[in-house]
């Protein structure tokens, strides 16, 4: 590799880490509210927060690549162009092609991080993800037990707990069950405790007292009970399920999926085809992106004003080929022979870029040529 390759695919990695870091950290926070919100609020400890953030990476990173790599293109080039250091290359005899090649060996790098983020990490966390939000629904303890404080498990539901002993006695039990318009019904105890069985999970209350609202003749009942038990095990759905999604799936599963796979994850076979072959685009679409942000800027060549019209014209084109991704996904997913279409935006980058390059080699082609004048 030469010199010039080796300096310019430096800085493109130096730049590339950085907008990842940034771009990953933006993600990362905005999803880790969400997440924080979800656990905490459901009495999970920090640790299943750090958990569920970090199998929530992949996902994030997969996104960020792409930006990142079409940002330290863009960065990259027009710093090189603003302080004269493309200029004086090309005059050496580079052309726009040959300038292209160290970015093309930057979005090879790239490219094999996304192939590696969307055929194994990005699957494989999904479907860890996926199980232990199960069963964190299914760990009714861990929802329940939080010492004085009002909290609502499910929507009419209201619990409190003022105490809870090293043996595992709740103290001062408050249940509150609103969900029936025509009936509220209220259980106050001195003392409870929770017994899993092998069906579901029982709240045995000791010493304790039923109130019974009957709304329509507004008329309230009250019974006394030395234990009762309450079903509180059907209160709460999982949130995730023992079947696999389609981004559980390996790449191999989505391009040739079987009947049982076709039920399993209840989508037809042409969305699973065009997921698998999504994985692939989604790969190449990095190296696009590194491309497009070099080659944009490569257009119009030197100006002391900067090259701002042509990271406008650059972010543009950006847009045109995620219009087209979208629109080539959409495709694929009605009809499983139109799988190609998936493609459509790898293919239009690609002849963008080449398009890009051949008009930087030929600044003059689209310039009127003024002819001279013969003097008399």
């Amino acid at each position: 590799m030469a010199k010039f390759d080796r300096y310019l695919l430096s800085q493109l990695m130096v730049m590339f880490g950085f907008f990842s870091l940034v771009l990953v950290l933006i993600y990362w926070i905005n999803r880790a509210v969400v997440l924080f919100d979800q656990l905490i609020a459901d009495g999970q400890s920090a640790g299943v927060f750090l958990e569920f953030t970090a199998l929530s990476l992949p996902s994030v990173i997969r996104l960020a690549l792409p930006l990142a790599a079409f940002a330290a293109a863009v960065y990259v080039t027009n710093r090189m162009t603003t302080e004269s250091e493309l200029v004086v290359v090309q005059a050496t005899g580079y052309s726009a092609f040959r300038l292209a090649r160290p970015v093309f060996y930057f979005g090879l790098i790239v490219a094999l991080l996304m192939s590696l983020l969307m055929h194994y990490l990005v699957p494989l966390s999904s479907a860890r993800l996926d199980q232990r939000q199960a069963d964190i629904s299914r760990n009714i303890t861990a929802r329940l037990l939080t010492e004085g404080q009002f909290i609502e498990p499910v929507n009419g539901i209201t619990f409190y707990i003022r105490d809870i002993t090293q043996a595992g006695e709740l103290q001062d039990i408050f249940l509150s069950d609103i969900r029936n318009p025509e009936e509220q019904v209220t259980y106050t105890a001195t003392r409870a405790f929770l017994v899993n069985d092998t069906a579901e999970t029982q709240l045995v209350m000791i010493d304790g007292l039923v109130q019974v609202f009957d709304t329509s003749t507004e008329r309230l009942t009250t019974t006394a009970f030395d234990d009762f038990a309450y079903n509180i095990g059907s209160l709460f759905t999982a949130q995730g399920s023992t079947k696999r999604k389609e981004n559980h799936l390996s790449t191999a599963e989505l391009l040739w999926p079987t009947p049982e796979i076709i039920a399993e994850t209840n989508r037809s076979a042409a969305v699973l085809i065009a997921r698998g072959h999504d994985r692939f685009s989604q790969t190449l679409l990095g190296t696009v992106a590194a491309l497009l942000g070099f080659s944009a800027l490569m257009v119009g060549g030197f100006s002391r004003f900067g090259v701002w019209r042509q990271i406008i014209a650059a972010i543009l084109l950006i847009v045109v080929v995620k219009a087209m991704e979208t629109a080539g996904i959409n495709a694929a997913r009605s009809d499983d022979r139109l799988w190609f279409a998936v493609y459509l935006p790898v293919v239009a980058g690609f002849l963008i870029i080449w398009f890009l390059l051949f008009w930087a080699t030929r600044p003059h082609l689209f310039k009127r040529r003024r002819n001279a004048r013969v003097a008399p």
